[in-house]
């Protein structure tokens, strides 16, 4: 998985959870993550969606994307269990889960381009080659 913006490019190992299963599990109980890793949360459309952080035992930053791979928000360092819902927004299809702090320190924020061979490439702003 790729994102770019006027800071560069950065490209991440990504696990996809495109199940509602995989989804609810997400990145519970785990103790470390790899710096370059994370998990992206693919949806069957656009909808508004709420994370939390039941269970999850890392800080994390949480990039919300939309059907045209844009960063529409960015919530950065999400504490590590809590319960309190991070809402979003609509029209949102992926999310992407990385290790805390390190969307800031890269310059991911609203407007980034994502790609990835999972998500549509028909409407995307930076397609997959």
């Amino acid at each position: 998985m790729s994102l770019k913006g006027d800071w560069g490019q950065a490209d991440f190992s990504v696990e996809i959870a495109d199940e509602p299963d995989e989804r609810s599990l997400g990145l519970m109980n785990r103790p470390e993550m790899p710096q370059q890793a994370g998990m992206l949360f693919i949806y069957e459309r656009p909808q508004s969606v709420s994370f939390w952080m039941r269970n999850t035992l890392i800080p994390l930053d949480m990039i919300f994307i939309d059907e045209d791979g844009q960063v529409q928000k960015v919530h950065e360092n999400a504490v590590p269990l809590d319960e309190t819902p991070i809402f979003g927004g609509a029209d949102i299809l992926a999310v992407l889960e990385i290790n805390g702090g390190l969307a800031s320190k890269l310059g991911i924020a609203e407007g980034t381009l994502v790609r990835h061979q999972d998500l549509p490439q028909d409407s995307a702003a930076w397609a997959c080659e």
